[in-house]
């Protein structure tokens, strides 16, 4: 490039950007004109309401000098500008509100001359609508709407209509973006969402939809007996304290589905006499479950949230099984019935028994002393029971052997059984 064109292409973007000086405004976006050719004159973006005139141009004189002002408008079906207003106050600048979309020209007098400058105003506005559609028990669509005007010039160098793009974009918002309008596993509270829209121009536009919940989403706790003969172990009877922590369920709508013992499902599958792993079922919001039989359970909950259209529900299960420990009977081979307070006592242990019968013999076969319960409500209610004190008719029996035959029937339906020697010490 020649330095003359050079000079050129420089001279007249000094020129373009005084003149574009001259002409201020507050609008929300000022940029230039595409004219096809001759100076770019500025387009002036007001953001506001429907219907709404908020636009205003300011023109200042070249100098800071005084000078008067000739606003002029231009009238799209002549092609020529049209009076508008005046103002010869003699200031250094003049105002013009409350405008039209359109061309405006201002003719400036000052001393030196007069000057001439061409600005664009528009009176943009966006607005924008929202609303819910679809809504089920797995999904629900945001639908959003907006509207904004149709923003045209003229180029001034041919007289032909251009197209001012907007560029608008919007989003959806529930204190972050959502990348998909339609939205997947629902909340289970009430949630509002915003339709934003926006454009290049710096215009805003939002919409709030809230939508109500119609979805649940089931969960639960529980607890087993505080008070157990083995931590690492449950014992039957075994009495379950269950809590609800389901989300938005109804009150009085919930369903705890407590399983069949795996074995038993296994066994009636292989004997073809399987209909139903279902035990029993519970409609209770927080119940209270006691497994009469040792065994391995699964137990899930059922919630469910009615609304008007629809009924949702929402299955959850426990995460591992609750054990019932298999019965037995176990008796120690040494007590030490002699007043100290450590091992005074014949105890056998009997875990997860539904009845139990203990007797205790002398090493010829008599029935010394028997023990005897047909209702066992735990070991860890039973454990103090006196199977034997050590004493026959009131007297301290006689240090030695002794023999014991335990037996009974399980929580699990199994006879049990042990027997065995027993020796008695005494140190006094």
């Amino acid at each position: 490039m020649n330095k003359y064109k050079l000079f050129g292409v420089l001279f007249y973007f000094l020129v373009s950007e005084a003149g574009f000086a001259q002409i201020t405004s507050s609008a929300e976006k000022i940029l230039p004109t595409e004219y096809s050719s001759g100076n770019q004159d500025n387009i002036h973006v007001f953001c506001g309401a429907r219907g709404a005139q908020s636009a205003s141009l300011t023109a200042n004189t070249p100098d800071n000098g005084t000078g008067t002002f000739e606003w002029q408008k231009l009238n799209a079906q002549t092609g020529t500008f049209d009076f508008f207003s005046n103002d010869l106050s003699g200031n250094t600048s003049a105002t013009v509100s409350n405008l039209e979309n359109g061309c405006y020209r201002v003719n400036i007098t000052t001393a030196a001359g007069v000057s001439t400058y061409t600005a664009w105003i528009f009176n943009n506005y966006l607005e924008a609508t929202a609303e819910i559609s679809d809504s089920n028990c797995d999904s629900f669509t945001l639908k959003g709407f907006f509207e904004t005007p149709a923003l045209t010039y003229i180029d001034l160098s041919t007289m032909q209509t251009k197209v001012l793009d907007s560029g608008v974009v919007y989003k959806w918002l529930d204190g972050s973006v959502l990348k998909n309008r339609t939205v997947f596993d629902p909340p289970t509270q009430n949630t509002s969402y915003t339709f934003e829209v926006t454009d290049r121009f710096g215009c805003v536009a939002r919409a709030d939809v809230l939508y109500y919940s119609i979805v649940t989403k089931a969960s639960f706790s529980f607890a087993l007996p505080a008070r157990r003969s083995d931590p690492d172990k449950n014992e039957a009877p075994l009495t379950v304290t269950f809590t609800n922590t389901s989300e938005n369920g109804d009150p009085g709508k919930f369903e705890w589905y407590i399983f069949k013992d795996l074995q038993k499902i296994k066994m009636e599958v292989e004997a073809q006499t399987f209909k139903d792993s279902i035990q029993e079922i519970i409609y209770s919001d927080n119940p209270v479950y006691t497994f009469e039989e040792t065994g391995t359970y699964m137990v899930k909950l059922v919630s469910k949230k009615v609304s008007e259209f629809t009924t949702c529900t929402d299955t959850v299960y426990m995460n591992d099984y609750i054990v019932v420990g298999e019965s037995f009977i176990d008796a120690p081979n040494v007590f030490t019935p002699d007043g100290n307070g450590s091992n005074d006592r014949f105890v056998v242990k009997f875990f997860s028994m539904k009845t139990v019968k203990i007797t205790i013999l002398n090493r010829w076969g008599k029935v010394l002393h028997t023990y005897e319960n047909n209702n066992v409500q735990g070991f860890a209610d039973t454990a103090e029971a006196s199977v034997w004190d050590g004493k026959l008719g009131g007297k301290l029996a006689t240090p030695g052997v002794y023999y014991y035959v335990a037996e009974g029937i399980g929580r699990d339906g199994m006879k049990r059984s042990a027997n065995g020697f027993f020796h008695l010490f005494r140190d006094r």
